[in-house]
């Protein structure tokens, strides 16, 4: 970390002030709890004087600040913690992924690779290289190098797609060497190579790459990467392929679009929206929802809230298709969440709200982050009806803007069973009533879980579902998961809901799970911990009564103890 002053560049030492800057930096313009900056700082227990030396720190700080002209009200006092005020010309973070989100906007692939190679100059060197906090180095910098990795496979991706394969090798190369297990890199490194003539050196790294991973972690390639080695091998000829468009037009009945790194979500009227496939159950939530929505007198605004993958895209989707003919104006849907969880720019997203039409409209707001996203969106939404799904209950949303809140719950017995026998077929699932219930019950009733679950089933005919869920309920978090797309992966879509989280928060959730058991109420952390993690949808319930913890959520928290447990000790020492 440093600071430039006109030509001058300082290198700031590590030290507590130096941590405490970090954490701030690394969530620009939002709120920084103070116990989140204590851990920063101190990583482990902080001493009894800690609050009073982290007030110190701020004043250092800003005494450092005013050295090099930069206005102390940039770190600003509020209640519960700090926040500290950058835009892109403060600091490269910001412009990184200010760079990054207008890309989704270019006038094609040439300007959109230029702004992710302009992006992409603003790293240099290791994150947080002299910052001390152990903390920070091991939750902000993997999240931090995530980002970068994304950007640099979307560049290689238009590079390779533009039939620059010679130049784009060395990043390639380098990529691929750095990341092994992310496939990506290799996939783009084998098409480059044998696209400009090096067949044997695209089928050795290939292999190499497949010996790895059956050595280190007992799998094999993924689809991509199997299919580049039998084109190789058949000696098919690879054309440039089109990259993925940087916007993604998404419909009211459509799912998490897979846009790429940088792009953005778009929205479009659907006049015909399709039921989703196989819905079922949530009967008197689809009635209510719909009679607020089509209300004569407003406000028509309801917030669908809930657990990760407790069904809250799939109900809006389905409400939007019953009440379609009800809105004249078209249904627009925009997707607010990229699928690995991070939230789409307030600004890009306010591009995409459509404007005034004759006729009613209904725009659904699918995967919120929060009331900061939502509250920005709706006065260019005010004549519409709108629909918000979220984990957090949106409660600053409602209560300025009227509307109701339906927070969902895991579905009944037999709505679960219901679902199995859509998806999977009604013959195959009456002959097994019983192992269907069981089933239903390894899955926790949770949506997300019994659509992978019938996805096995679909995928292996002679499979029964007896020994489907026997075999599921030996390790159901690792088990809950289809290789093909990490949206349909109970790890993948609980895991972002839990990183998200900030640490202390993290940890309480992992230690209530730990200590739940099934149907029983939670408790053991303060009510204001317990509350935040109502609002972030992984626990139920609250004042009056007692707090809850879903059955498949306090599964997943066991698992990623033992998991995370199982890897510290293998790890080197």
């Amino acid at each position: 970390m440093s600071i430039a002053h006109g030509p001058e560049t300082v290198v700031l030492k590590p030290s507590k002030p130096t941590s405490l800057l970090a954490a701030l930096l690394l969530h620009p313009n939002a709120v920084v709890s103070t116990t989140y900056l204590l851990r920063a700082v101190w990583d482990e227990e902080p001493p009894a004087t800690a609050r009073a030396a982290l007030q110190t720190c701020v004043l250092r700080l800003r005494r450092l600040f005013a050295k090099y002209g930069i206005s102390a009200t940039t770190i600003e006092a509020v209640p519960g913690g700090y926040r500290m005020h950058c835009d892109t010309d403060t600091l490269d973070l910001v412009q990184f992924r200010a760079l990054a989100a207008r890309s989704g906007s270019a006038d094609g692939p040439g300007e959109e690779l230029y702004r992710l190679r302009e992006a992409l100059t603003l790293w240099q060197g290791q994150p947080l290289a002299n910052v001390a906090s152990r903390m920070l180095h091991d939750d902000a910098v993997p999240a931090l190098e995530q980002e970068r990795l994304r950007v640099l496979e979307r560049v290689c991706d238009l590079e390779l797609a533009a039939g620059n394969c010679h130049q784009v090798l060395v990043d390639l190369y380098e990529s691929a060497r750095r990341h092994p297990v992310r496939e990506r890199f290799t996939e783009q490194l084998v098409e480059a190579l044998y696209r400009t003539g090096r067949q044997a050196e695209a089928l050795a790294e290939y292999r190499m790459v497949r010996d790895r991973l059956r050595d280190e972690l007992g799998i094999d390639p993924g689809p991509g990467l199997r299919r580049l080695e039998l084109a190789i091998l058949r000696a098919e000829e690879l054309a440039p392929a089109p990259p993925e468009p940087a916007r993604a037009a998404v419909g009211a009945a459509a799912g998490p679009a897979a846009l790429p790194a940088g792009a953005t979500a778009a929205a479009r009227p659907s006049r015909a929206v399709p039921p989703v496939p196989a819905f079922a159950g949530r009967d008197a939530d689809r009635r209510a929802i719909a009679a607020r929505l089509t209300a004569d007198d407003g406000p028509r605004m309801v917030v669908v809230s809930g657990a990760p993958g407790i069904g809250k895209s799939a109900l809006a989707r389905q409400t939007a298709h019953e009440v379609q003919e009800a809105f004249p104006g078209g249904v627009f849907t925009l997707q607010l969440a990229r699928p690995d969880g991070t939230p789409v720019a307030v600004e890009e997203a306010a591009r995409l709200v459509p404007g005034p039409a004759p006729g009613r409209r209904l725009i659904v707001l699918d995967g919120a982050a929060g009331a900061w996203q939502v509250l920005p969106l709706l006065p260019a939404a005010e004549d519409a009806a709108v629909l918000v799904t979220s984990r957090r209950q949106l409660a600053a949303v409602v209560a300025t803007h009227g509307g109701a809140v339906h927070r969902l719950d895991v579905l009944r017995s037999a709505e679960a069973y219901a679902l199995l026998a859509g998806l999977v077929g009604a013959e195959r699932i009456a002959a097994e009533p019983a192992a269907t219930r069981e089933l239903a019950a390894v899955c926790g009733h949770f949506p997300l879980a019994l659509r992978i679950a019938a996805g096995r089933l679909l995928t292996r005919p002679g499979l029964s579902v007896a020994d489907c869920a026997a075999w599921l309920a030996e390790d159901p978090p690792a088990r809950l998961a289809l290789a093909e797309d990490a949206g349909l992966s109970v790890p993948e879509v609980l895991g972002q809901a839990l990183d998200a989280l900030a640490p202390a928060l993290r940890e309480a959730f992992l230690r209530l799970g730990e200590r739940a058991e099934a149907g029983e109420p939670v408790a053991g952390e303060s009510e204001s911990v317990l509350e935040q993690l109502v609002e972030e949808g992984l626990l139920e319930d609250g004042p009056p009564g007692p707090y809850r913890l879903h059955d498949l959520l306090r599964i997943y928290a066991r698992w990623r103890v033992r998991t995370h447990e199982t890897a510290a000790t293998a790890g080197p020492r």
